[in-house]
């Protein structure tokens, strides 16, 4: 249910892994590549296993242990780790792997939602994913926007306040005229920190908010959430 009128909001600003795209499942599909044989319950430790990897070496780099690298160099260790522990050695099998993580799907009703918002709001998308890699997943999933921003381009990640500080910066709107969505309740309180509004948009794969968070819009997905804003505006369809 929304609580705040579309009059106040003068762009979307998109969170894309999890948000827009099934993460998981592209990844999940690549080590199914890499070992066609491995039982479903090993993929998934290997799916943990690469997931818990990019996690740790994220907060590594936020809290300066280590130096930025890009999440393309991320990528490829995660890739090299989940192939040694499954007995993979064929480099050229390694490389496609680390590269999964550009060919995600979209959830079903991503697109479709993004093109009704795109009517009526400047879309931006803004994610820890390189600018490589943008590139490739927003042609494989299809992605319709008016700006799409990588963290790369502030050389740290989110949760740093500069990666939001990116898209209001850009938008050249103040923070409080842009509605933050995601699926992922730490990434809109790091964004509702720097005075964006927010939209928790609901998945599977997401981090649900807890009951003390107080996002200004909840919707079951990108669709629902172009309902809203939709129906606040009046719009019919």
């Amino acid at each position: 249910m929304s609580e705040l009128e579309t009059d106040e909001i003068d762009a979307v600003v998109f969170d894309v892994l999890g948000t827009l795209v099934d993460e998981p499942a592209g990844i999940r599909a690549g080590i199914r590549r890499l070992g066609p044989s491995l039982e479903e319950a090993r993929t998934e430790e290997l799916l943990s296993l690469w997931h818990q990897h990019i996690d740790r070496e994220q907060r590594r780099i936020l809290d300066g242990v280590r130096s930025y690298v890009p999440g393309d160099v991320l990528d490829r260790e995660a890739a090299q780790l989940v192939a040694d522990a499954a007995g993979v050695g064929d480099a050229a099998a390694v490389a496609t792997l680390a590269r999964s993580g550009r060919r995600l799907p979209p959830w079903p009703d991503t697109v479709p939602g993004l093109a009704r918002l795109a009517e009526r709001f400047p879309l931006i998308g803004l994610s820890n994913a390189s600018r490589t890699a943008l590139l490739e997943l927003n042609a494989h999933a299809g992605l319709r926007w008016h700006q799409v921003l990588s963290a790369e381009d502030v050389r740290t990640y989110k949760p740093d306040p500069a990666v939001y500080q990116l898209a209001v910066t850009v938008s050249g709107r103040p923070p409080e005229r842009l509605l933050m969505a995601a699926a992922h309740a730490w990434d809109l309180r790091a964004a509702q920190e720097l005075g964006l509004r927010t939209a928790y948009v609901a998945r599977p794969v997401g981090d649900p908010p807890l009951p003390s968070d107080r996002f200004d819009v909840h919707a079951e997905d990108v669709a629902d959430l172009a309902r809203q804003l939709g129906d606040a505006q009046g719009l019919s369809g």
